[in-house]
């Protein structure tokens, strides 16, 4: 048992490792490609930050544990709503641009809705099982196609402030040595975080979805909770929600998309909790942003949200 979570210390160790080097190196390639920054930002950097989720889903579909598929993504989407930007409002009341109010918050609870509907066969179609099938996790990756289409057309037409990009620019070998060390960190992380994981679910009794709607969840989400703090003490209050949101569609979209075309995802009866929470918190965190003065998240607001998590997790738990 003591081995297994310093496995899984040691694979979230290893994953944050991986995509902090693979983003240094990525973005020092494309700048020595003369790739423009603002396409870098919606790109590498986007992508840098869902890479943990990425891998450790990618590795436990593959290997048929679908429940982490699944509880990752709802665990940690939950976990970006409801605990960082509950964290950050804290620090600082949060304020987002109009296209993000208008657009990408409301596509974000789309993105939760869909997730819903994808997954209730029994109740919406009279199926025999719930199940995202690999017809459902095309239609997904069409989804992340449009937003991505939707983010190189802002980007053309707006100016942005990638903060989060790293500043110093490597020489090319040195970029593909990052590259090449942030993929074996975030592959051998996330297979020592799937596997550990799974045998620690089976010595407590727990099931796997428990463990990654929780541990898993967190440890993924460590990336979006570091970009939003290092965000809102810069002042750059914007992107601190405009993280967790492009996080949440990324991870809907993209990697659970990708995770059941390798393996469709049996939904368990329980999961619907999780399903429906995390409708909740996206529908919550639209209210919040569209009622009240100046498209703010403020504090009260936050502790809400904290309060909310607080609840859930004693409901799983206990």
């Amino acid at each position: 048992m003591l081995l297994q979570i310093v496995l899984l210390i040691l694979g979230f160790v290893l994953l944050i490792f991986g995509a902090d080097r693979l983003v240094n190196g990525a973005s020092s390639l494309a700048r020595n490609l003369q790739v423009p920054d603002i396409v870098i930002g919606l790109t590498i950097v986007a992508l840098g930050t869902s890479a943990p989720e990425m891998v450790v889903n990618v590795i436990a579909a593959s290997e048929g544990s679908t429940d982490m598929v699944l509880g990752n993504i709802l665990g940690s989407n939950i976990i970006n709503v409801l605990v960082i930007l509950g964290i950050t409002s804290f620090i600082h009341p949060l304020t987002v641009k109009y296209n993000t109010t208008w657009i990408e918050i409301p596509l974000s609870l789309l993105s939760a809705l869909l997730v819903l509907i994808i997954a209730a066969d029994v109740f919406l179609d009279d199926g025999p099982i719930n199940i995202i099938s690999r017809s459902e996790g095309v239609v997904l990756l069409l989804f992340f196609t449009v937003f991505m289409v939707y983010n190189l057309f802002v980007a053309k037409n707006h100016h942005h402030d990638y903060d989060e990009l790293p500043e110093k620019t490597h020489q090319t070998g040195r970029a593909l040595l990052f590259v090449i060390i942030g993929l074996a960190g975030l592959v051998f992380g996330g297979r020592f975080i799937v596997n550990s994981a799974v045998n620690i679910a089976s010595t407590m009794g727990v099931s796997q979805r428990i463990i990654s709607l929780t541990v898993v969840a967190l440890g993924t989400s460590l990336p979006e909770l570091a970009t939003s703090i290092v965000a809102v003490s810069r002042g750059k209050v914007d992107l601190a929600i405009g993280n967790v949101v492009g996080s949440n569609l990324f991870n809907v979209f993209l990697i659970l998309g990708i995770s059941t075309i390798i393996t469709p995802a049996l939904i368990p009866d329980n999961a619907f909790v999780d399903i429906l929470l995390n409708l909740l918190a996206s529908f919550m965190l639209f209210i919040f942003l569209f009622t009240g003065k100046g498209r703010r998240l403020e504090r009260w607001e936050g502790a809400i949200l904290i309060l909310l998590y607080l609840g859930y997790l004693g409901f799983i738990l206990f």
